[in-house]
């Protein structure tokens, strides 16, 4: 075991993993597991129906078989696809970022909410909540227009509908808000500063989930 935390981004976009790189960047240890991220070449530009979910579950589960010398796995998509799959291919831990940016919502706040990528993803999401048992914790889980992974994280004017969204999410009673989508990294704290709330990037909170499962 070489001990790499893998970042598996299941989408093609070079943007997006270098976007997952950076925000591991101030997390990584000095005498602490490597973090790496990589993407699939062949695998959609975004994971935004549920063919793209269920081709990417496919697509994770290579990349396990193929890496198996890695300390943990972490499935750098907010759909979490090929989960369970990867999770019995290997007994390392392997992470969603659903579940772990969830889980850092409910540590900071009694009721979170979602900034979703689109419309097509909140009912795919809402099946993760309900398997946690969280369904009583969420405020909602409000979609963006429709927007690609790598826009979330550049576009200006995405990320001022991501404050608006965020702000009705708020007023309703959210204590902290989960970014559902790995692009939104580089927005993480502009769009905490703006809101005034906690702002949960899941990249970040599944990074910080896999260092406390393999150091000794």
């Amino acid at each position: 075991m070489n001990g790499t935390i893998l970042f598996i981004n299941p989408n093609s976009s070079q943007q997006v993993t270098d976007g997952i790189t950076r925000a591991l960047a101030p997390m990584q240890l000095a005498d602490g597991p490597p973090f790496e991220a990589v993407g699939i070449p062949h695998g959609p530009l975004t994971i935004s129906s549920a063919e793209d979910a269920a081709r990417a579950a496919v697509n994770v589960a290579d990349m396990v078989r193929a890496r198996p010398d890695c300390s943990a796995y972490v499935i750098a998509c907010f759909s979490d696809p090929g989960l369970e799959v990867a999770r019995s291919l290997t007994s390392r831990p392997v992470l969603g970022l659903q579940e772990a940016g969830i889980l850092a919502a409910l540590g900071r706040a009694d009721l979170f909410g979602i900034v979703a990528l689109g419309p097509a993803s909140v009912a795919r999401h809402r099946l993760r909540i309900r398997q946690m048992g969280v369904l009583g914790r969420i405020v909602d889980e409000l979609p963006l227009d429709s927007a690609s992974a790598e826009d979330v994280g550049h576009s200006d004017a995405i990320f001022e509908q991501t404050v608006h969204l965020g702000q009705q999410l708020k007023d309703r009673g959210a204590g902290a808000l989960v970014l559902g989508c790995a692009g939104f990294a580089p927005r993480r704290a502009a769009l905490e500063a703006r809101l005034g709330m906690a702002v949960i990037d899941p990249v970040q909170a599944a990074g910080a989930l896999a260092i406390g499962a393999v150091q000794s």
